[in-house]
This record gives C-alpha cells, sequence and structure tokens, in this order.
C-alpha cells in the first residue's frame, strides 16, 4: 500500500500535527495518560490512523477502519476480525465518536477482550465551557440527544468522519447506568475531565493558535491541579477507563 492511499483528511491532519508544535506537546502528554492506564498483556489500537500512539506502546496492535501503510489491520470497530479473549487492552483516541453503534462496538470489545481487560477512550467532554466551542466552532456535530446505546445495522457506506462529539458524554453520564446494564462485565473504573485550557487556546487542528509553546507544559502543569476540581465544568477532554470483570455481577 503506497501513501497515496491515506485518506485527505488524515494527511491533513499529519500536516498539522507535523507544522504545530503546541498541538504535539499537549497530545503527546494525552496519549501518555492512555499509556499509563494500559494493563499487561496484548494492545488493540483503533482507529489508529495518526500511527501517534505506538510511540509510546510500541507492540501494540494498530487498525482503522481507513487504509494507511502504517497500519497492522484494516478493521471497523464494529466488526473486529480477531478471535475472542485476544487482547487485554483498547485503546482509542477520539474514535467512540465517530462509531455509529457504540452498543455494537462494546459488545465487540467485551468479546476480543480477556478478563480483567480494558478499553482506554480519550474523547470530547461536553462541559459548560466546551459545549459551546465544540457546537459553534468545531466541525463535528453535537447532538446531545442521541443515545449511544441504540440499536442499529451499521451503513457500509457512511463516511468513516461521521461523527456526534457528544456520544462519550452521554454513555458516562445520564446513560451510565444503562450502559451498565446493559453490558454488566463492564465497570468504568474512572473518568477524568482534561484539557482546561492549552487544548482550546491551541485551536486543535486548525490552522490558528493563541498559545505560545513556551506555555504549554507549565499550562499543562496548572490543569493538573485544578483538573480534579474544576474539570467537570471547564474540560475539553474526557480519559475514559473501563474494566472487563471477570464475569457478569
Amino acid at each position: 500500500m503506497d501513501s497515496q492511499a491515506v485518506d485527505g483528511r488524515i494527511a491533513e491532519h499529519g500536516r498539522q500535527w507535523r507544522q504545530k508544535p503546541v498541538l504535539r506537546d499537549i497530545y503527546l502528554d494525552l496519549y501518555r495518560r492512555m499509556a499509563e492506564e494500559i494493563a499487561p498483556g496484548a494492545t488493540l489500537e483503533i482507529g489508529g490512523g495518526s500511527g501517534i500512539f505506538k510511540e509510546f506502546a510500541p507492540h501494540v496492535v494498530t487498525t482503522d477502519i481507513l487504509p494507511a501503510p502504517w497500519l497492522d489491520l484494516v478493521a471497523d470497530a464494529q466488526f473486529l476480525p480477531v478471535g475472542d479473549a485476544t487482547f487485554d487492552n483498547i485503546v482509542m483516541f477520539d474514535v467512540l465518536h465517530h462509531i455509529e453503534f457504540p452498543r455494537r462496538f462494546l459488545a465487540e470489545a467485551s468479546r476480543v477482550l480477556r478478563p480483567g481487560g480494558r478499553i482506554i477512550l480519550m474523547e470530547p467532554a461536553m462541559t459548560p465551557l466546551s459545549w459551546p466551542f465544540y457546537h459553534w466552532m468545531h466541525p463535528e456535530p453535537v447532538d446531545l440527544s442521541a443515545d449511544p446505546l441504540r440499536h442499529g445495522q451499521p451503513d457500509p457506506t457512511r463516511d468513516a468522519f461521521a461523527a456526534n462529539q457528544a456520544l462519550p458524554t452521554r454513555l458516562v453520564g445520564r446513560d451510565r447506568a444503562r450502559f451498565a446494564a446493559a453490558f454488566p462485565e463492564f465497570v468504568v473504573l474512572r473518568t477524568r475531565w482534561l484539557s482546561l485550557f492549552a487544548y482550546p487556546l491551541s485551536g486543535g487542528f486548525q490552522p490558528w493558535c493563541l498559545l505560545p509553546q513556551p506555555l504549554v507544559r507549565p499550562l499543562l502543569k496548572v490543569e493538573n491541579v485544578l483538573g480534579p476540581i474544576l474539570g467537570r465544568l471547564l474540560g475539553f477532554r474526557m480519559l475514559i477507563v473501563i474494566e472487563k470483570r471477570a464475569a457478569a455481577q
């Protein structure tokens, strides 16, 4: 597979990644947080089109629904072509809110994870500060009325970048009890609200940036202190860690 097979939007994200050192510093901090949550054993990355996570976990099996030369496997998260109880971790950065039927993914995750395995997610967080930003300034839609646990048959012609940024917040927020009832084998170990200031000031993958690079790391240190206090109000990101229990309880 040659480099021309890469989707143009992935290529553009790669260009922004290379040209924005502020964005790299912020995202590398988020990837580091995810890597710290990995349980011992085999790790599957879903939506690894960027190829970045392998810097932190070189032995991860990287997949994406869109082809790229650096991937180990092209796969839809709703139909994983791997055996039962194959992996100890599934890691996903900005992927869950792109999945048409998260319920189908969760069923697949339950199948392929071993007991004690983890799903580690980094996703947009809908908070009083972030919602207006995501709703009015971000190209991906935000629909808080959508049900992340709805049943359905995935559309094979659906754009891989179609999204609803509200789905992760719904899943571990108002739908958390329904999630627990539908998947009793899973327990949400923790949810952390991150990226209070640095990420929105960076402009994300937009060409603009309001944050000088020398201030990134000091600001991230401030966020570490304020996150547990103000994250639910100001956070733009959520780190979600879900663990598969040995048996339904």
